[in-house]
């Protein structure tokens, strides 16, 4: 029987979901801060692995395309009144290329260190970006021995908690042919085309310190192709600011999804209420 979905979890319940797509280095359990966070909020949040990650199978031809095509059926199945998309790295690829199939589906995007194209394979930027991802799989290393000190370089310097040990152990446990087809796809990818057609609200979060796969002018420049984008900052975080600084990324998300949209600012005042 062929699978349509892919593994994913469900927390709390309400109208509002978010759906988590982690980047190409990770899967569905580093969000457990976000989770908490979000849910709390009153938000329900579905947090996928995406094709070929955790216990969902990877096609043979995987792509950003083929991930986007997974999601939009994972959102046709799990969507509510109000549904938003947070990707991070890859994952939010993936959320750009998802609208630009289904926008009738989304409602607000969160786009953590991404980019809407990998550019020009033969790039110096872009032969070391996977050459420095690639080259210790291909000398015989596991990704178990190599995945600390290559995640090292993506957090802030001395920037170290449990959230970050929780992405390490994650990305030590992926499985090496779905780490070279996540890198295969990224080189690949290029949804500029559809940033002009996006009317939504949409956060672009850079981290200071994501100098090498997501750097914040990348993004900036990211947000001002897109209508109703806002750019934010995080100075003091690397790669994955979710991990690094969880109370300040979820504070920055939840305050952005309450002022821009308006079923979620309905949501989080009844949930205070309530409390």
């Amino acid at each position: 029987m062929t699978r349509t979905l892919p593994d994913y979890s469900v927390t709390g319940e309400g109208p509002v979901t978010v759906f988590m797509l982690h980047g190409a280095f990770g899967a569905k359990e580093y969000w457990r801060n976000q989770l908490r966070a979000f849910s709390d909020a009153g938000l329900r949040v579905v947090a996928w692995d995406a094709p070929g990650y955790g216990c969902s199978p990877l096609p043979a031809n995987f792509s950003v395309e083929v991930a986007a095509e997974a999601l939009a059926r994972l959102i046709a199945h799990e969507k509510t009144e109000t549904n938003i998309v947070l990707g991070h790295s890859m994952g939010g690829m993936i959320a750009i290329r998802t609208y630009g199939m289904v926008p009738e589906m989304i409602d607000g995007l969160v786009l953590s260190a991404t980019s809407a194209a990998f550019g020009k394979s033969e790039g110096d930027w872009q032969k070391e970006f996977v050459r420095a991802r690639v080259a210790p799989l291909d000398a015989g290393r596991t990704l178990e021995e190599f995945a600390p000190k290559m995640l090292g370089k993506m957090f802030a310097p001395g920037l170290s908690n449990d959230a970050t040990d929780m992405v390490v152990r994650v990305v030590s446990q992926m499985k090496p042919e779905t780490f070279r087809a996540a890198i295969e796809a990224i080189t690949r990818f290029d949804a500029r085309e559809v940033l002009p057609s996006m009317n939504v609200p949409v956060l672009c979060i850079a981290g200071g310190h994501d100098l090498a796969a997501a750097p914040p002018k990348v993004m900036e420049k990211l947000s001002t192709k897109i209508a109703n984008a806002e750019f934010q900052c995080m100075d003091h975080v690397g790669h994955f600011g979710w991990a690094e600084d969880a109370d300040d990324f979820n504070m920055r998300v939840l305050d952005f999804l309450k002022s821009r949209i308006a079923a979620v600012e309905q949501v989080m005042t009844r949930e205070k209420t309530d409390a």
